[in-house]
């Protein structure tokens, strides 16, 4: 017999042998979502994201089977969360919720620890929601007019809150104050839950935020809205005008909520993720919750996401250049 025919036969035999072991283990990878799915809110709660977000883990978790959570990392206008997901294991388990102000991020920072657009993958957006300027139930400002008069006699008087420099709440105020002539003070929080809080507790004047942030609240009688942006009144307070029927020639900003996950994810989870979230916005009580809270219950895809991000970028762009904000 041969030795190198042997020794080849040998090898086959021994390859063949290792493939063999190998292919259960392939078989056996289990199909995602196998364990519980982190969802990173870069705020604190009771904002809008974190409120948005909650209801659609407690969607998925209904669908599929597995835990979805929610993990408030705050700071920075969301960059220390954002980092952490861009960051962190590509594998399905950790994902990113942000709203409009993800598209702001390269106006505010010099320098990001990320890239925005290299290292997270948008999956997909849902519950497309006005943002409304609220007051306190008791504040002095009835109309958002009243709130004008006082700002434009005396710049800086009238106080607005925001979860931190660079966010949409933040710049959509400042577009107001170009708008209508007028410079509002603005004092940062580490979120909008806690900007709320201040509203709430007379320490502050009012907030620009989304409705779905403030919506709770106002229907318990605690805030009042003045204004909300868009073209029409919302269902559920039809007697709260836009922002232009109020009389300011600013249609305002819609905000979205929104998922990223780490780039590099495979391309089945992210498809497997886009479907369940068409099914949980599909869903008569998601319908409910989001026209509830003044939203429009519907949902995007990545691609049509990918664009709308690079559309609110280049608007944000704008706004940015006419604000006096320097780059952190």
């Amino acid at each position: 017999m041969n030795p190198n025919n042997t020794r080849r036969s040998l090898l086959a035999f021994s390859a063949a042998l290792a493939m063999a072991a190998l292919a259960p283990l392939a078989q056996a990878q289990p199909a995602w979502p196998a364990k519980a799915v982190r969802i990173i809110v870069p705020y604190g709660p009771g904002g809008a994201v974190d409120v948005v977000t909650r209801k659609m883990a407690q969607k998925l978790t209904e669908q599929t089977g597995q835990s979805f959570y929610v993990e408030n990392k705050p700071g920075a206008t969301g960059t220390i969360g954002a980092s952490l997901a861009a960051k962190a294991e590509p594998d399905g388990y950790t994902l990113l919720a942000n709203d409009t102000t993800h598209s702001l991020l390269p106006h505010i920072f010099k320098k990001l620890p990320f890239d925005p657009q290299a290292d997270l993958v948008p999956v997909s957006a849902f519950v497309f929601a006005p943002m409304g300027l609220a007051v306190n139930a008791q504040s002095r400002f009835k109309t958002l007019n009243d709130l004008l008069v006082e700002a434009k006699r005396e710049a800086n008087k009238v106080s607005y809150g925001t979860g931190g420099p660079g966010t949409t709440p933040h710049f959509a105020t400042e577009a107001l104050g170009i708008a209508t002539g007028v410079n509002f003070m603005h004092i940062p929080f580490k979120g909008a839950g806690e900007a709320t809080t201040a509203i709430l507790s007379n320490t502050i004047d009012m907030q620009i935020a989304s409705t779905t942030g403030l919506m709770g609240n106002v229907k318990g009688g605690k805030m009042r809205l003045l204004a909300v942006s868009g073209d029409k009144r919302l269902p559920a307070l039809p007697d709260v005008p836009t922002f232009t029927e109020a009389g300011v020639k600013w249609p305002g900003v819609v905000n979205w909520t929104g998922l990223w996950a780490p780039k590099g994810t495979p391309a089945d989870v992210l498809a497997r993720l886009q479907k369940e979230v068409a099914t949980a916005m599909a869903s008569a009580d998601m319908k409910t919750f989001a026209e509830g809270m003044g939203a429009e219950a519907r949902q995007i895809g990545s691609e049509a996401f990918g664009r709308m991000l690079k559309d609110s970028t280049d608007a944000w762009g704008r706004v940015a250049a006419n604000t006096a904000f320097e780059k952190q």
